[in-house]
């Protein structure tokens, strides 16, 4: 059945890692991508806000690639769409861009054709794309999410966070494919460094999930990719070290970054001194960045039911890419 009407669904952006747990561990972030998508005689993508220049507004848009993908996997007739898409996330600053597109397509397509597959079969077509879990799993589910994958299905179970905890994040004025950051990191590892950011991945759930919040700054430690991306991002070194004394909790790059992110707790004084800490730090390496507070989501992707796909109902849309 397809849903002629179109759908509207509403994705949250991500980070992962969180440190140590590389390609393990994602978390759900209050900014959201919007997608309205209903069919049409032919593909047009419209795409609003300020964060979507230069991309492709035809079939060669991602979410019209992908949603043609789920078209295939349950025997579809691939047919022209009409896309109308709202990005409040900043494309390749590590915080899950890509991802958010992908599910967000994903769940679109589903939707507009009446739900055939599961959640779970689309948190495998999601990680089968993007080739990790932790980004596509907590834009899918919300909240906090522990991932694997074995290169088919892919696995992945919520733990609740505590309503105490919140996030600064810095996002430098740059662009960083997450295929540079990733082409920077060894291909072999020292046993006691793969020790280190095990225990470490360990530690970190369930602190996160018991609310011992105090070991946040030990399990947050990370020798796998941060050490190797630091230079990607100057300033980020000292940020990382250092953000616990200024009234974080613990602190990571945001993905593949260049974003960093630091948990909190939800105390003004707190909050205020590091945004203004992360904010000078950065600034002294002369890297321009916004810092702000960033709420986690509890809400993963979600088809808002009943409302039209055309996004000017429903988002207070003011500029056009």
């Amino acid at each position: 059945m397809m849903r002629e009407e179109g759908v509207l669904v509403r994705v949250p952006a991500s980070t992962a890692n969180l440190g140590p747990g590389f390609d393990t561990l994602g978390l759900a972030l209050s900014l959201h991508l919007w997608i309205g998508m209903k069919p049409a005689e032919k593909t047009i993508v419209r795409m609003y806000g300020n964060h979507l220049e230069g991309l492709p507004s035809n079939e060669d848009n991602l979410i019209v690639k992908v949603a043609h993908r789920l078209f295939r996997e349950v025997g579809q007739t691939i047919i022209p769409l009409e896309v109308e898409v709202y990005s409040e996330i900043p494309l390749t600053r590590g915080l899950g861009s890509s991802a958010t597109a992908i599910v967000g397509a994903l769940f679109a397509a589903n939707a507009l054709l009446d739900e055939p597959l599961s959640k779970q079969a689309l948190f495998d077509m999601a990680t089968n794309m993007e080739k990790h879990p932790d980004n596509a799993g907590a834009s899918l589910y919300g909240g906090l999410i522990v991932a694997a994958w074995d290169g088919k299905q892919a696995y992945g179970l919520n733990l609740a966070l505590s309503d105490s905890l919140t996030t600064v994040a810095a996002v430098p004025r740059f662009h960083l494919e997450t295929k540079k950051a990733r082409s920077i990191l060894p291909s072999q590892y020292d046993m006691k460094d793969v020790v280190f950011n095990v225990s470490r991945s360990s530690l970190l759930a369930v602190a996160l999930s018991t609310g011992q919040h105090d070991l946040l700054g030990v399990a947050m430690q990370d020798r796998m990719h941060q050490p190797y991306r630091a230079s990607l991002v100057p300033g980020l070194d000292e940020v990382l070290k250092h953000a616990v004394r200024h009234g974080a909790l613990g602190a990571a790059l945001s993905g593949a970054g260049p974003t960093a992110i630091a948990l909190v707790e939800r105390d003004e004084a707190k909050i205020a001194g590091l945004i203004q800490y992360m904010s000078d730090t950065l600034a002294q390496h002369g890297v321009e960045a916004d810092v702000f507070q960033l709420d986690p989501c509890t809400e993963g992707a979600v088809w808002l039911e009943g409302q039209a796909s055309n996004i000017h109902d429903h988002i207070p849309v003011s500029s056009s890419s």
